[in-house]
């Protein structure tokens, strides 16, 4: 019998638009022929499976079950493609531990950590990782413009710690600016940081580790007219992505070996992207880590699958097999 596989998209924050296009790649990417899909939705306490039909049931929370012809239905395995609470902070991974489900991603530590921008940079930067000077914001600070200009200078840009596809961020050229960012990104998340800002190309590199091996794709050099590597950018097409980058054979070998060493710092799992600011110099500067990085068909890690001559259902396979094993 196949092992039967939910993909697990929606969630609570202004990603989930972006989660169920991940979904509809990583349903075309898994392999039919192995396994049995369904499509699980969870938005608050509404979880919900989809059916071929195009019914949709309810989940049990207890067991992460459903009735299908009136028979109980358990999942093998949950491939978790929620950008956003409470995919990719860790409360999921917690839930599917708890009730012993294999899961596609990290488990709890390393995705709450990855979650939260400032506590994770500050911590791999213990690890040698280059980060940006920032300003750590939570709700009822005070805003002292003077003082946050003064530890990032200007440009700089405030974000929130807590979110994701640039929701909420904004690219602050003057101090009369900052108030107001500040407010947008604290509508998206419940802390804030302000960083300083890094010139250079933008690059993204992603890869997994199974028990017998280590991948590590070809790196994506990111290319946009616009201000940042915004939502626009990122999903309404104002972008030019090269996969492999232009870039020295030696930057990109360092660049690799980075990614390995903040896989092993975060102990991840799964399938990570990590992004980063690279100067003239070829000093490599942290941007963000993703968990759980977008996968539809244009996303960033099927495009470097491709450019490494793999085959995206070969990869999704490895990633199942790995925990079902």
């Amino acid at each position: 019998m196949k092992p039967i596989v939910a993909i697990v998209a929606g969630g609570d924050s202004s990603e989930w638009q972006v989660s169920l296009r991940s979904a509809a790649g990583l349903n075309e990417f898994i392999d039919s022929e192995r396994y049995q899909k369904y499509l699980v939705t969870i938005v608050g306490t509404t979880w919900q499976v989809e059916l071929p039909s195009g019914e949709k049931c309810p989940i049990d929370k207890n067991d992460f079950s459903f009735v299908k012809n009136g028979e109980k239905v358990k999942f093998d395995f949950a491939y978790i493609t929620i950008h956003g609470t409470p995919g990719e902070n860790g409360i999921l991974q917690g839930y599917f531990d708890l009730i012993g489900l294999p899961y596609s991603c990290c488990g709890v530590l390393a995705a709450s950590l990855t979650f939260d921008k400032y506590p994770c940079n500050q911590y791999l930067k213990s690890f040698g990782v280059n980060v940006a000077d920032s300003v750590w914001l939570h709700r009822g600070d005070v805003v002292d413009v003077a003082k946050i200009v003064e530890q990032v200078g200007l440009p700089c840009f405030v974000k929130p710690c807590d979110g994701g596809s640039s929701f909420g961020v904004t690219k602050v050229k003057t101090t009369d600016e900052l108030p107001l960012a500040v407010e947008k990104a604290f509508a998206e998340g419940n802390e804030v940081m302000v960083e300083a800002l890094m010139t250079g190309t933008e690059v993204t590199c992603g890869m997994y580790r199974t028990r017998e091996k280590e991948v590590v794709f070809p790196i994506t050099e990111v290319v946009t007219s616009n201000e940042f590597f915004d939502y626009d950018a990122k999903y309404n097409g104002q972008v030019e992505e090269i996969t492999p980058a232009r870039l020295p054979d030696e930057w990109t070998k360092n660049i690799q070996n980075q990614t390995r060493k903040i896989y092993s710092a975060l102990n991840a799992k799964g399938i990570i992207r990590v992004d980063y600011i690279v100067e003239s110099s070829g000093k490599i500067n942290l941007l963000e880590v993703n968990t759980t990085p977008g996968m539809t068909v244009t996303s960033f890690i099927p495009q470097q699958v491709r450019a490494a001559g793999l085959d995206i259902s070969d990869v999704m396979s490895d990633i199942i097999e790995n925990e079902l094993r």
